[in-house]
């Protein structure tokens, strides 16, 4: 499947390590809505080994921006 990208991705995709104060997030890529709403193209520029990802709207789309 080829992805249909936009100029803009529509999520960012970070590795977040720690808890509280003591919490690191690293933008490791992008994400891309499918046109029919059910699903997500990722595409990373890192490849985590520790942490978990998250995957959140860029802060300029999101409210508490």
């Amino acid at each position: 499947m080829k992805p249909t990208q936009k100029s803009k991705p529509d999520y960012a995709v970070y590795v977040v390590e720690g808890e509280g104060d003591k919490t690191h997030w690293l933008k490791v890529g992008v994400g891309w809505t499918h046109s029919d709403g059910e699903g997500i193209n990722i595409t990373l520029t890192a490849l985590p080994l520790t942490g978990r990802l998250t995957i959140r709207k860029p802060k300029a789309e999101r409210d508490d921006a």
